[in-house]
């Protein structure tokens, strides 16, 4: 899997996001999170509940957003190093780094933050300042994947193209809480967490490490 700029990134990208959507630090929270939008839901329809979702997931979206934004401004470093091996050696030790914390041989940070899960939104604007926050929170199981698709941002050195890929990102990383947000009848009928959460991080962290070695690959081709 690469990013090569063309329109199947963003497909592969959301296709990231439902994969990361169902590790076992954030599969867990679903129905917690989906209660949260029930309690905003005041007249329980199902469009109601659906654009509610939406909009809990925007608050997602705007944060990752802004960071490929941060990492696109910042590729000048990247932009130096274009079609040298030292890019394609930075971009390889990054996703070996991040794919070596979702096989939890290395523990990222956490952040410190929390939410609330008991206070109920009042306002549409509760719901997005919670998908914010939610941004942030989830941190320490997105920022493998976010560790892998925002060097490459900053390599391409496109805002528009970085902010856009990211927000499709947290779109299909919100799939199954927009699904739950609408239909919240199927709560009851998601699977239950197992092992099989494990299974699909430990895909994830193989998808990170082979990118890493394609990576290190062209940068040994350049040197040879």
């Amino acid at each position: 899997m690469q990013l090569t700029g063309n329109i199947s990134d963003y497909l592969i990208v959301f296709m990231g996001g439902v994969l990361v959507s169902f590790t076992p630090c954030v599969y867990p929270v679903l129905p917690l999170t989906a209660a949260f939008i029930a309690d905003a839901n005041i007249n329980g329809s199902k469009l109601r509940g659906f654009l509610i979702s939406l909009v809990y997931v925007l608050g997602m979206a705007i944060v990752y957003s802004l960071l490929a934004v941060i990492a696109a401004l910042t590729g000048k470093i990247f932009g130096q190093l274009q079609s040298s091996r030292s890019a394609y050696f930075i971009i390889s030790i990054l996703l070996g780094l991040f794919s070596l914390v979702m096989f939890e041989v290395i523990k990222m940070p956490s952040l410190g933050l929390s939410v609330k899960v008991g206070e109920k939104p009042t306002h549409i604007i509760g719901v997005f300042y919670a998908g914010i926050i939610s941004g942030f929170v989830v941190g320490s199981c997105t920022g493998p994947a976010l560790g892998a698709i925002l060097p490459i941002i900053a390599y391409k050195q496109s805002i528009v193209y970085g902010a856009s890929l990211m927000f499709v990102f947290s779109y299909g990383m919100g799939l199954s809480l927009i699904l739950v947000g609408t239909f919240s009848g199927i709560i009851p009928s998601l699977p239950k967490s197992g092992k099989w959460l494990i299974t699909i991080k430990n895909i994830c962290a193989i998808i990170l490490m082979l990118v890493s070695i394609y990576y290190l690959l062209k940068a040994l081709s350049i040197i040879y």
